[in-house]
């Protein structure tokens, strides 16, 4: 319900999109202008040793990335595509390529108020801007400190996001992939990999790092070459999944197999909200690493943050995309343990070779539309259940499914209420056919290929790399939050806490944590953007200061001759 009002409502698309939109019509498309430009920067070639941070360029970069390049890649694309159809991937590329724009600016105007600790180490991200810059003063010339609550707010959005977005919901990826691949109980994945959080991230931001810039390529290129050969194995089905993700575009996707449907307005919805879980652009959370790179000025550093959402959801999340497109295994019911908050009870059997009573569930599921529920008792005999009424899940009519006590199939009695069911034991649990999403849909791509079952091990592997680097990155996410709101000294007990956190959610329910997920997202977004629009008259200018002071230091510089000799500066 709260996503519904929050990150899930129309209004957070308009605002996140808008202000991407805005930033690439006011300083004229930045993104594309000065993509070869960033790409020389992070190379290092107007490096200078007496540059101030703890961090190089590179770094920086490979830190953002390694907090973005997580689970929103292989289970983010793949549920977006579940929930939406082919046309919510072509909404993830456009929020990436709004996106480019948004993270420059969010980068370049928090680490131009960044702070510089007594121990020499650099703090920053959208809360400093916000505290220097965005207090309003009266005529009467008192001040109030409307920045100071707005940064306090980031701040403990921030903390709460870390957890919501950077150690929940990538530990939770993590565990139920390597269970479904190798039978590895939830948690002992979750403890080893707790261990191996907290060594990393006690060693701070030099530590994080020295591992994200050796990992973060490693694991892109990886699952680079695993993508392709999945997309290479079904190559036949390139082109009519290019042409699904153009034609539903503007006119939804229709009910297709075990796909029941989506309309426009939902595509757009969820493949925005999974774009931007996947590059976090405008979420604030990437210029907290980019503050800490050695730079002399802002602007350059945001240069180098107009690659993140090209690298992360341009590339990668489109190859996923492709991958699940190309083998489609996202119209079909596939035998899975099925999430306890996905099931719904309806009050009588609905057939899906029978046209109406199909169309009804289509429009429950499609269209929200009212459809009777069922409220009374399940009765289960060796498994099965006795009712004549139907399970959704996944978005789908369940097929064959079997109800279990831990391994035993169940015999008794289980409370439904509004569609929802009570079981008396956790370890109650429902097995049978389905559509699948998340992980679980992504893994099941990567096996139909040339691959084979290899492909789950290269999912696996995928998703281990790729959700715990986001982990480490979030970590420090959250300590600079914690270092703004209560100073440095509390940092260890939100590392603590942290990873606690992290062990506990490697065996929680998945969709209560993605909802979680979009909610704290939100509450980081939006103070973020409106912070961003208020500052956009000093933004503009700073950036042309910097062409300004760029051509006097490097005279003979391709991209000082190209705004030289067209009048830009």
């Amino acid at each position: 319900m709260l996503d519904g009002y929050i990150g899930g409502h129309p209004w957070f698309v308009i605002l996140l999109l808008g202000t991407g939109i805005f930033f690439t019509l006011y300083l004229k498309f930045p993104q594309f202008r000065y993509f070869r430009h960033a790409v020389d920067v992070v190379k290092g070639k107007y490096d200078h040793h007496l540059d101030v941070g703890d961090t190089s360029h590179f770094q920086a970069l490979a830190t953002a990335l390694s907090g973005t390049v997580g689970t929103g890649n292989i289970a983010g694309v793949a549920l977006a595509i579940h929930l939406g159809g082919p046309a919510a991937l072509f909404w993830m590329m456009v929020t990436a390529a709004i996106g480019m724009c948004t993270k420059f600016v969010e980068v370049t105007i928090s680490h131009k108020y960044r702070d510089v600790l007594p121990d020499g180490s650099v703090s920053g991200g959208p809360m400093y801007y916000m505290k220097k810059r965005l207090n309003i003063k009266l005529k009467s010339g008192k001040i109030l400190k409307t920045g100071v609550f707005l940064g306090a707010f980031f701040a403990a959005a921030t903390v709460l996001s870390s957890f919501g977005t950077g150690s929940l919901p990538q530990i939770n990826s993590i565990s139920n992939s390597i269970f479904a691949t190798f039978g590895l109980n939830h948690i002992i994945t979750g403890a080893i990999l707790a261990v191996l959080l907290a060594l990393i991230i006690i060693g701070g931001i030099k530590r994080i790092a020295k591992v994200t810039e050796l990992l973060t390529p490693g694991m892109a290129i990886f699952y680079f070459i695993g993508a392709l050969l999945v997309i290479g194995t079904n190559y036949h089905n390139i082109l009519p999944s290019l042409g699904a993700l153009v034609s539903t575009v503007f006119t939804g996707t229709a009910a297709t197999g075990g796909f029941l449907g989506a309309t426009v307005a939902f595509a757009i919805n969820r493949g925005v909200n999974r774009g931007l879980f996947s590059n976090e652009s405008g979420q604030g959370s990437a210029p907290i690493a980019h503050s800490a790179a050695r730079a002399p000025e802002p602007v350059s550093e945001g240069m180098v943050a107009i690659l993140e959402p090209f690298i992360d959801t341009i590339i990668i999340c489109f190859l996923t995309g492709l991958v699940v497109l190309s083998s489609g295994v996202w119209t079909e019911k596939i035998t899975n343990q099925f999430q306890s908050a996905d099931m719904t009870f309806l009050n009588q059997r609905y057939e899906e070779n029978i046209p109406d009573q199909k169309q009804m569930v289509i429009d429950f599921v499609k269209h929200g539309k009212a459809i009777p529920l069922f409220n009374g008792q399940l009765d289960i005999v060796d498994g099965k259940m006795t009712n004549d009424i139907t399970l959704v899940t996944s978005r789908s009519i369940a097929e064959d499914f079997t109800f279990y006590n831990g391994k035993t199939p169940f015999t008794g009695k289980i409370d439904v209420s509004a569609g929802k069911w009570k079981p008396q034991s956790a370890s109650i649990n429902v097995s049978g056919k389905s559509l699948i999403h998340s992980a679980p849909l992504t893994t099941e791509a990567f096996s139909r290929s040339i691959l084979g079952k290899w492909g789950r091990y290269i999912v696996s592997i995928g998703i281990l790399l790729f959700a715990f680097s986001t982990a480490i990155s979030w970590s420090y996410y959250g300590d600079r939050a914690v270092t703004f709101l209560a100073g440095p000294k509390y940092v260890i007990y939100y590392r603590i806490l942290y990873v606690i956190a992290f062990f506990i959610a490697s065996f929680t329910d998945t969709t209560i944590i993605w909802s979680l997920s979009y909610i704290t997202i939100a509450f980081m977004t939006v103070p973020n953007l409106i912070g961003l629009w208020i500052l956009r008259k000093e933004i503009k200018s700073t950036i042309a200061q910097y062409w300004v002071d760029f051509s006097k230091k490097h005279p003979d510089d391709r991209m000082s001759k190209r705004y030289l000799k067209k009048g830009k500066l």
